[in-house]
């Protein structure tokens, strides 16, 4: 992942500009390159989360601005006021999918014989040099303009004057804010969407870096049937593949635009939505201005997309913490992916994936808060709903984090062959492959192979160490063929239905998965 790091004074934003990149519910993971948000300036993926110290307080003797809102009003909000209800110290992250809608509105407005020409040429430069001193780390964001769009206002007004006093023709905050936030959770979606990709062409290499590798497969935690290697690698990347659906999913069906339904019931001015919605790079604008504003069930789905991935990725993190450990001893992380104890000096623990395990407690606790957060309130917009963005940005960075150092950790692990092949013949992996060999009703298999698994307890020895007279005597049906099916080596390979851990079946699986993510197989 790339820095994210608290930088004051400097821009705030996840995300650059707003891809236009036509998704469908029917787009694979693997057709977005690697190199998706090339187009994005790579430093705009900072911390979107950073505090009120970032912003700009009046001094104590400095007297308050008028409000833009402060028409009908005679007395200034309280210092407490202020500062519980602005919004400005974390929705500063908007400010590129804040300046985006306003330059689509401009240009609308001046299409309509709204504006003037002149006067949507003003706002423009006005915008885009608002847009360089925040990317340079010029531009003062102020507690009293209390959010990201009355900051920017504010600011092309003072730059520009009267002209920028009209850029607020037929719209509200209302629609504005979310349509800055669909811009902005729509360019989270595509990087997620890389990050994903990564992680599953990390698998995927691991995988071909340990082929016919069999490893113990477990029910319950306890040995249940012998699997290769890649076969358990590549059941995180379908999960990984699903997930990356479920997040396109959602791009489409939050790529309608808000934008024009101005505070709830739209404008009685001839504005033109369908123009903004294409500048914008969305689908259509929404059809109904109520549900426009009062809408966050895109967000709600978004969450959901990440706690499904963050709950995949612990599960993950878990499978190997678990197979680092001393009991186990399947995998060595290397140095690089592993950190020591303050007391212990011997230790050598795999804090990454722990952390990955832990950190997704944080994306399920960002959807319960959104949800909890949307329930009961009644249509249209509710300044509830302020309180959306934090846990959106916070879910987004850590399923980003989560991502990048699964990827990390998958490059930089060895599995220990050697290890793993003496702990195989515990557990007596082979005796389903032993039922399905006895040709007999499935009941009846399931105890003659039971109590040959009891025989061998008690001898202390491996069911394909059982000589042919010994497993006659628990039944007639077995022949010397019967050694083709015993040891992990064998019941593998007899492994035969679809998408099953037989060797050519996980063969044509890896094939498939290559040919998709298009992994060189030399790389």
């Amino acid at each position: 992942m790339e820095s994210i790091a608290h930088c004051s004074g400097t821009p705030t934003s996840l995300f650059s500009f707003s891809s236009t990149t036509k998704l469908s519910a029917s787009t694979s993971l693997s057709s977005l390159p690697l190199a998706h948000h090339r187009a994005m300036s790579r430093r705009d993926v900072i911390c979107a989360s950073q505090t009120l110290a970032d912003v700009s307080a009046l001094k104590p003797d400095e007297p308050k601005e008028n409000k833009l809102w402060g028409g009908r009003f005679e007395e200034s909000v309280t210092d407490a006021v202020e500062r519980f209800t602005e919004s400005i110290s974390f929705d500063k992250a908007l400010y590129k999918h804040d300046i985006m809608g306003s330059r689509a509105h401009a240009s609308m407005l001046a299409k309509q014989g709204l504006i003037s020409v002149g006067d949507r040429d003003s706002i423009l430069e006005g915008l885009n040099e608002i847009e360089r001193l925040i990317e340079n780390g010029e531009f003062v964001w102020r507690t009293d303009r209390e959010d990201v769009h009355m900051n920017i206002e504010a600011a092309l007004i003072d730059m520009i004057g009267e002209p920028a006093k009209k850029l607020h023709t037929a719209r509200s905050r209302n629609d504005q804010v979310l349509t800055d936030f669909r811009l902005w959770c729509r360019d989270a979606i595509d990087l997620i969407l890389e990050r994903i990709k990564h992680l599953q062409v990390a698998l995927v290499t691991l995988a071909l870096k340990n082929q016919g590798l069999i490893v113990p497969g477990y029910t319950h935690l306890q040995r249940a049937q012998p699997v290769l290697l890649q076969h358990l690698l590549l059941a995180f990347v379908e999960q990984l593949e699903r997930d990356a659906g479920r997040l396109v999913d959602c791009r489409v069906r939050l790529n309608f635009c808000p934008l024009g339904a101005c505070a709830l019931a739209g404008t009685g001015l001839p504005i033109d939505r369908f123009m903004t919605a294409e500048a914008l790079g969305f689908t259509a604008p929404m059809s109904n201005s109520i549900d426009a504003v009062s809408d966050r069930d895109f967000v709600l789905e978004f969450l959901s997309a990440n706690a499904i991935m963050a709950i995949h990725l612990s599960r993950l993190g878990e499978e190997w913490v678990l197979w680092a450990s001393e009991e186990f001893g399947f995998i060595t992380p290397s140095d690089a992916v592993s950190t020591g104890s303050s007391i212990m000096p011997q230790k050598k623990n795999p804090d990454p994936m722990e952390l990955v395990r832990g950190k997704s407690a944080r994306v399920v606790g960002d959807l319960v808060t959104l949800l909890t957060l949307c329930k009961g309130l009644p249509l249209a917009y509710n300044r509830d709903l302020q309180e959306d963005k934090e846990p959106v940005f916070d879910s987004v960075k850590t399923i980003l984090g989560m991502l990048e150092v699964s990827a990390e950790f998958a490059q930089n692990i060895s599995f220990n062959g050697d290890r793993i092949k003496k702990a195989l013949p515990a557990g007596h992996l082979d005796a389903t492959t032993l039922a399905d060999y006895l040709g007999v009703p499935f009941r009846t298999s399931h105890d003659i192979a039971g109590r040959s698994v009891a025989l061998c307890i008690s001898k202390n020895s491996q069911l394909r160490d059982l000589s042919l007279d010994e497993l006659r005597s628990l039944n007639p049906v077995f022949d010397k063929d019967v050694y083709e099916f015993l040891g992990v080596e064998n019941a593998v390979e007899k492994f035969c239905s679809y998408g099953s851990t037989g060797s050519s079946c996980v063969a044509s699986q890896l094939d498939y998965w290559i040919s998709k993510l298009q992994i060189s197989e030399e790389s």
